[in-house]
């Protein structure tokens, strides 16, 4: 997280998956460079032990463009140490194929001052859609 930001950590994690999913669904944006607006160079993100790399991340995009419809992040917590952060969130996502889904994220994430993420391990789980 930028240390200059006046942003709250829930604001930050809320503003940057929001944003983050808002430019990987724009159709006219490159993958590579929507990854590397918000990702390190060397980022790792580790999803329920599935471990994506920049190239990962980039080939991700694809299919998320193919198939979300409409998300909400709702962050419920975050705990903030410089620029390392563990946050409690829910996505809500209505998808192409299966309609609404809510997913709670446990997040413990590394950021680089100027908040781009480095490196990231989530475990997920389906939640009650609202």
């Amino acid at each position: 997280m930028d240390p200059a930001s006046p942003r709250s950590p829930e604001r930050f994690i809320a503003d940057f998956f929001t944003d983050f999913t808002a430019a990987a669904l724009d159709s006219d944006a490159d993958p590579a460079e929507v990854v590397d607006r918000f990702h390190a160079p060397e980022v790792i993100q580790v999803a329920d032990g599935i471990r994506l790399d920049r190239d990962r991340l980039i080939a991700h995009l694809r299919p998320v463009r193919k198939n979300l419809r409409d998300y909400r992040f709702e962050v419920h917590e975050v705990i903030a140490d410089g620029t390392r952060m563990a946050a409690r969130l829910t996505v809500h996502a209505t998808l192409r194929t299966t309609g609404s889904v809510a997913t709670e994220v446990f997040l413990f994430g590394e950021f680089t001052p100027d908040g781009k993420l480095r490196r990231a391990d989530q475990l997920t789980r389906r939640v009650a859609a609202a």
